[in-house]
């Protein structure tokens, strides 16, 4: 049974009130581990309270980070047209490892922190942040390399036409060095969370974008340097965030990172990338979903009306759209991340119960809302990437109908993957990430097109998010009852 705060003594009140600022300390000196979690906010707050302070900056950040590619893409767009708009499409599976990378490390990292912080094992605690803060930026000078020394066949084979091959390469020649900034802001957001700094991480990413949305007009309409331009100010944007970042972690609260925390150590490194495969493989999953997607899009489209460049084009723009939405489910599962793990590792299950129900709940709420958008006003969203011919607008509007029809039950997965990750079962919170985007997305976007031609791969969507959703839904219903197990035993 769970001590009552009005039973804390004194001393403990006076320490207590020494948090109402927002900074979750863990140093507190001379408590036992009970009472250090009611020291804890996280232990100890109003769930709904603790879930809109974590929540609210996660999902700024995560849009964010959305807006970097969507306002190169509108700027791109305006200056550039429908090729422009084409090749970042090209280019985003290379984002879409860096993120998979972060996620891996970030998200990973941050839950076997907590755990072991809900457990009071706090050493061990900082070995996670340590691994990881070295590690997110050693693996980002990696992918920069790879991409740079085999930038051409990596761009053909994420399915680039003839016409829009120079302008991808122009743009991702430039990104990719900033790459190890782009995997340390966004994994670095989660271990800044993790110590009770959400609003940090969000200025963190906030600094960078600001910095980018400025940059961006300035660089592709006063100096005309296009592509590049954009390339250059996102890559400004994303040093930027990564300096802070490091400043941060130089002065963790929950102790300080010494060179034994930095060294990387397998044990370490292999129990926190287990928790953060879940979101690992979902990234990956999408990246493979979108190079086998721009591929099919270019092969029926030069069999349709549309042609190879159109359906590219229309596809990036709904897929950066859908993550502006999706940015809001996947930053309420980020928000409840530090408070399942804390209270899951310290036993109070009836905590772990309220956030992870409040937190579908409120993704419901979005999901529903971006429903309507997406059914009601396709052409005027579609309208803010540029001009186009009516053929563009015909595609984009139909696309976005069909495409994202199922939106209204997609917070269910990214937040089930999530949570059993959260709560220490990476191997369900895996397989649940992996069904919507390779158990069902990858088949029905291979099998739909054969019977169907490039509507084939519209109905694959909506397919795949209606069975992960029912998927999803399964484990969590089972998971919730064994809560209440353990709540009422």
């Amino acid at each position: 049974m769970n001590v009552s705060v009005f039973e804390v003594s004194d001393d403990l009140r006076k320490k207590k009130k020494a948090h109402k600022t927002g900074t979750v300390c863990y140093n507190c000196a001379g408590v036992n581990q009970m009472t250090d979690h009611k020291i804890n906010p996280l232990g100890y707050d109003p769930v709904g309270k603790l879930l809109r302070r974590f929540a609210i900056p996660s999902i700024i950040a995560m849009l964010v980070g959305a807006l970097y590619n969507i306002v190169d893409q509108i700027f791109i767009g305006n200056s550039i047209g429908e090729l422009g708009n084409a090749a970042t499409n090209v280019a985003f599976p290379l984002t879409t490892v860096c993120t998979a990378t972060a996620l891996l490390l970030g998200v990973g990292s941050a839950s076997a922190f907590n755990l072991s912080m809900g457990r009071n094992q706090k050493e061990n605690a900082l070995y996670y942040i340590g691994n990881a803060a070295s590690l997110l930026f050693g693996f980002g000078v990696i992918v920069s390399l790879i991409t740079l020394l085999f930038l051409k066949p990596l761009l053909v084979f994420f399915g680039s036409p003839a016409d829009v091959l120079p302008l991808a390469h122009e743009y991702v020649r430039i990104t990719a060095f900033g790459f190890p900034f782009l995997i340390l802001t966004s994994g670095g957001s989660h271990l800044i969370r993790a110590d009770g700094s959400p609003s940090y991480s969000m200025f963190c990413s906030i600094v960078g974008a600001v910095i980018n949305t400025i940059l961006d007009p300035l660089l592709i309409f006063v100096f005309h340097m296009g592509m590049s331009g954009a390339a250059i100010a996102t890559v400004a944007g994303q040093i930027v965030s990564g300096i802070l970042v490091i400043r941060y972690l130089m002065s963790y609260k929950a102790g300080r990172l010494t060179k034994k925390h930095l060294l990387p150590q397998w044990k370490y490194f292999g129990y926190a990338a287990s928790l953060g495969m879940a979101q690992f493989c979902n990234q990956l999953a999408m990246m493979t979903v979108q190079i086998v997607m721009n591929n099919s899009l270019r092969f029926y489209g030069a069999q349709s009306i549309y042609g190879e460049s159109i359906p590219l084009a229309c596809a990036g723009i709904i897929n950066k759209v859908g993550f502006i939405f999706f940015s809001f489910c996947i930053g309420i599962a980020q928000g409840m991340q530090p408070i399942a793990s804390f209270n899951y590792g310290a036993g109070k299950y009836d905590r772990v119960r309220k956030v992870i129900l409040l937190s579908l709940a409120s993704g419901s709420l979005i999901c529903i809302t971006a429903f309507a958008m997406f059914q009601l006003f396709p052409h005027t969203i579609i309208s803010l990437f540029g001009s186009g011919s009516p053929l563009y607008f015909a595609f984009a509007e139909k696309y976005f109908r069909i495409y994202l029809f199922f939106t209204f039950i997609n917070n269910i997965q990214p937040t089930s993957s999530t949570f059993f990750s959260a709560i220490g079962k990476p191997k369900i919170g895996t397989f649940l990430a992996l069904t919507r985007q390779i158990i069902f997305l990858l088949p029905l976007l291979i099998i739909f097109p054969l019977f169907m031609g490039i509507d084939g791969i519209m109905y694959a969507g909506p397919s795949a998010d209606l069975m992960a959703a029912v998927i999803s839904g399964f484990f969590l219903i089972r998971q919730v009852k064994q809560l209440n197990q353990s709540v009422q035993a």
